[in-house]
């Protein structure tokens, strides 16, 4: 028995394209909504602020500097070029900032994709280099992370990086050999050309630390 005997008539072609037209609309719509989320967002220098990151405006050199890895490899200001580099002044004996930073670093390079994973390293500085030896540090560093770097040198070449970086250090006078460092707990963020770009401020967080990396990224590629 036909459609038409039956009473039942089949859709009319137009009525067909239009249902067609609406699908591919909302289609495109969700994938465009989809692609804009997964972009950098452009944020403002008072919300880069408001999330924890300062820029520095323009970026500064850093001057020249001559350190050793963990490796016992020279680490220059060389190391630094051709990728972006967030950097943490700790020291191994500190009881619990710095392994709490180690540990969020190494959380939050775990979340990276694409080129952002590929051209982001981890870089610790030693503000002890009397105890932190180049031993140390490769005992110590890896621990969070085998591709982190760690970092030690003579005082006074630390010292200077770290005031060039706005981040000084002091040895807590009148507790002998256990003694503790008071420095500071931000990540400095240095861009592929080396320079000091600016730096994410303590307490760290996460997904807003996420987002204002990307962002720099970005203001900083375009």
């Amino acid at each position: 028995m036909s459609d038409e005997s039956s009473g039942v008539r089949n859709p009319k072609p137009g009525i067909r394209r239009t249902v067609i037209g609406v699908l591919i609309f909302m289609l495109i719509v969700v994938a465009g909504f989809v692609h804009r989320i997964g972009q950098p967002r452009l944020m403002s220098e008072g919300e880069l602020q408001a999330n924890g990151l300062y820029l520095m405006d323009p970026p500064r050199d850093m001057g020249e500097f001559a350190l050793t890895d963990h490796h016992g490899n020279p680490f220059t200001p060389e190391a630094l070029q051709g990728q972006w580099t967030l950097m943490f002044f700790g020291f191994t004996y500190c009881p619990d900032i710095c392994p709490t930073t180690m540990a969020f670093l190494d959380r939050f390079v775990a979340e990276l994709e694409g080129t952002e994973a590929q051209d982001t390293q981890v870089v610790m500085i030693s503000v002890d280099p009397a105890r932190d030896t180049v031993e140390q540090l490769a005992s110590y560093v890896p621990y969070f992370n085998e591709d982190f770097t760690g970092v030690t040198g003579e005082f006074l070449d630390l010292f200077r990086l770290a005031t060039a970086l706005n981040t000084p250090f002091r040895k807590v006078p009148g507790q002998g050999e256990d003694y503790q460092v008071d420095h500071s707990a931000n990540v400095v963020l240095i861009n592929p050309r080396g320079h000091y770009h600016g730096f994410f401020k303590a307490p760290l967080d996460l997904a807003k630390m996420k987002v204002t990396y990307r962002a720099a990224r970005y203001l900083w590629e375009h």
